[in-house]
């Protein structure tokens, strides 16, 4: 055999012998050139970067939108785009509303409790039955009866219209090629907007109240549902459609019969989430007078009153809990088993349907019925106000500590290196680094999201939004990580805390901001300390289930060569779950980005005060709008990379294996 002799350099990433002769593993050609980008970013920056500054009030992008509020307000009773277009569909919306209202409060408050709980023993069961009547109970017994019909007829209404929108466009984007890929970046930005950016252009088309409130919320709920229903469609076994059409069945009836029957306990998950992202969007869309449980909560965070705000936010989480436990149960359900045939169902059907009639009737009738009983109420606001007094009272001085040490040492300076960063040179960072660690596609769509930034005259806000954001990201992945690994590694610790991530993760944003103020006053940590709380859960999720889904056999590999615990978690685990925190990552920021811009109803600043102050007050109309496309290009150029990192990544261990 011949030998071939070569003085080659050994490729990036192998091991080459040490002086001792031990192996010594070369450092990746990709991160040497990260570092020597990132060094090259750094030094470049010290010799453009500016003095900083504010805002102008009067840029291009203001004036436009301003111009194009002007327009619609002069031509809104006059041109066919509204004639025909959007105030049909507002007066359409209205309509249905109108119905979903005029049946749930038509029913009383027993007849609501009875034929929800009918509708979750026939689609779930009967302990789901029960938890549906004591949760239903519950809002009347915390005195938000009202209220929280309300916030059910505006999420019924909006959940229904996305479900009739976001099914056939799922089943075109799973079948047809192009129509899914002309809706992915779409569906993207849909669901990177931050739900206070729908407020504004939802009140210049629609003006305020429950229509503008339900199409808000069909837009901000629709992605999941069309996501969601083209994953189960594409799912569909090949055999079971091949043998349609060996049958001579046409598309048609395949789609009919044999797609959609098989898909559908995805698509009942896909309107699961739309019911979790509607609930969410419903409360937000209040500052648009929007009735429910949202004017509590915004009320109550006016008066800085955390009592309140709990009450109302409890009652949202049950909501939240017994429509889900409702949905995913007819999702189990959606099959037909051995144990649960047609005829038992039509019994059982049957059976609560006239129990549910009988109590409609009699909560009519009867004296009772009329109101939910006075004698039957409590609130937790009293003892929640009391908690709060003591913990500002007692642990102001550790709280105040806190917010002083994260700002003078995080935030301040991560906020003056952006925002004294030329936007020419940050958008070339962006590709240089993104291009490296995401690849070329990603990396130009972030840096022209950056420039778009820069384009509608708000940089200097964007920055120091973009500071927040990262600040409260670390933050967030640091919790997240930390839990989510010790939920993968100990089951009782997961399951223990389990209940309280639902909660958290139910839980609106705005119940977020009254504890953080109460703590920490009004501030930008005010909106960093809310946002971690708010995109914890979703994290730990992520980083428990990446864990968790490591191979096996590549553990018991590791603990058969001696690796301790932490030589596990360090060298296997984390390594192999790299997709999982990359996916976390993305979450986190995108969740993160939300709250950050909440928070500029308690002095976040920034463009989460831009988009608030252009839906209230009409000369600011223009920077409101253009600060919400601006968090929408910040959201883009990070979801860009944090995804496209991900898929760098798979595509190397792929090439490598």
């Amino acid at each position: 055999m011949t030998t071939v002799v070569t003085d080659a350099p050994a490729a990036a990433g192998t091991a080459e012998p040490d002086g001792g002769g031990r192996p010594r593993r070369a450092l990746p050609r990709r991160a040497v050139l990260t570092a020597g980008v990132l060094v090259v970013v750094l030094a470049g920056y010290a010799v453009v970067r500016t003095a900083g500054g504010v805002d102008g009030d009067d840029a291009a992008a203001f004036r436009f939108f301003d111009d194009l509020r002007d327009w619609v307000d002069a031509n809104r009773d006059t041109s066919p785009l509204f004639l025909y277009g959007f105030n049909y569909l507002r007066l359409g919306v209205s309509l249905l509303v109108g119905a979903v209202h005029g049946a749930l409060y038509g029913l009383g408050w027993a007849g609501l409790v009875a034929v929800t709980a009918a509708v979750a023993a026939v689609l779930a069961g009967w302990r789901v039955a029960l938890l549906a009547a004591a949760g239903f109970l519950s809002f009347g017994v915390l005195g938000l009866w009202q209220e929280s019909v309300d916030t059910l007829v505006l999420t019924l209404s909006a959940v229904l219209l996305a479900a009739l929108i976001g099914v056939p466009l799922g089943v075109l984007a799973a079948r047809v090629a192009p129509v899914g890929a002309l809706l992915r970046p779409v569906l993207d930005v849909m669901q990177i907007l931050p739900t206070f950016a729908y407020l504004a252009p939802m009140t210049l088309l629609f003006l305020i109240g429950e229509p503008a409130a339900t199409i808000a919320t069909v837009i901000y709920a629709l992605p999941p549902v069309v996501r969601i229903t083209a994953l189960g469609i594409s799912e569909v076994s090949r055999t079971a459609v091949e043998a349609s059409t060996a049958l001579g069945s046409t598309r048609w009836q395949t789609l009919v019969r044999v797609r959609l029957p098989l898909a559908r306990p995805t698509i009942v998950l896909g309107v699961n989430q739309a019911i979790m992202m509607a609930l969410s969007m419903v409360v937000v869309a209040a500052l648009i007078d929007a009735p429910g449980l949202g004017q509590n909560i915004v009320q109550a965070l006016e008066r800085v009153n955390v009592g309140a705000a709990f009450d109302a936010g409890l009652a949202i989480v049950v909501m939240a809990v017994v429509l889900d436990r409702i949905t995913t149960g007819a999702a189990r359900r959606a099959a037909p088993t051995r144990h649960d045939s047609p005829r038992r169902r039509l019994i059982a059907g049957l059976a609560a349907a006239a129990v549910a009639a009988t109590v409609t009737v009699l909560g009519r009738l009867l004296p009772w019925g009329a109101e939910f009983p006075q004698s039957w109420r409590f609130s937790f606001a009293a003892p929640v106000n009391t908690a709060t007094a003591w913990v500002e009272l007692h642990l102001y001085d550790a709280t105040e500590a806190v917010k002083n040490v994260v700002t003078a040492a995080l935030l301040d300076p991560v906020q003056t290196v952006l925002t004294t960063t030329p936007w020419w040179w940050f958008a070339a960072a962006v590709v240089a680094v993104g291009a490296l660690t995401s690849g070329w596609r990603p990396a130009v769509v972030a840096g022209l999201a950056a420039s778009g930034v820069a384009g509608l005259g708000l940089w200097q806000n964007a920055m120091q939004t973009l500071a927040s954001v990262l600040v409260a990201t670390v933050a967030t992945m640091v919790v997240g990580v930390l839990l989510g690994v010790y939920c993968a590694r100990h089951d009782r610790f997961a399951a223990a805390l389990r209940p309280l991530l639902d909660a958290a993760q139910t839980m609106p944003s705005f119940v977020y901001l009254l504890p953080a103020v109460a703590l920490f006053g009004a501030s930008r940590f005010t909106a960093i300390a809310a946002a971690v709380i708010y995109a914890v859960p979703p994290v730990v999720r992520l980083v428990e289930r990446g864990v968790r889904d490591v191979p096996a056999g590549a553990v018991e590999a590791a603990v058969s060569a001696g690796s301790t615990p932490a030589q596990l978690l360090w060298k296997v685990q984390l390594p192999m779950a790299r997709g999982g925190l990359l996916l976390a990552a993305n979450q986190g920021i995108v969740m993160v980005l939300a709250m950050v811009v909440v928070g500029g109803l308690v002095g976040a600043g920034a463009l989460g005060y831009d988009v608030v102050a252009g839906f209230a007050q009409r000369e600011d109309f223009g920077r409101g709008l253009a600060a919400g496309f601006a968090i929408v290009l910040l959201g883009v150029l990070m979801d860009r990379l944090t995804q496209g990192a991900g898929r760098r990544g798979t595509e190397l261990r792929r090439a490598a294996g």
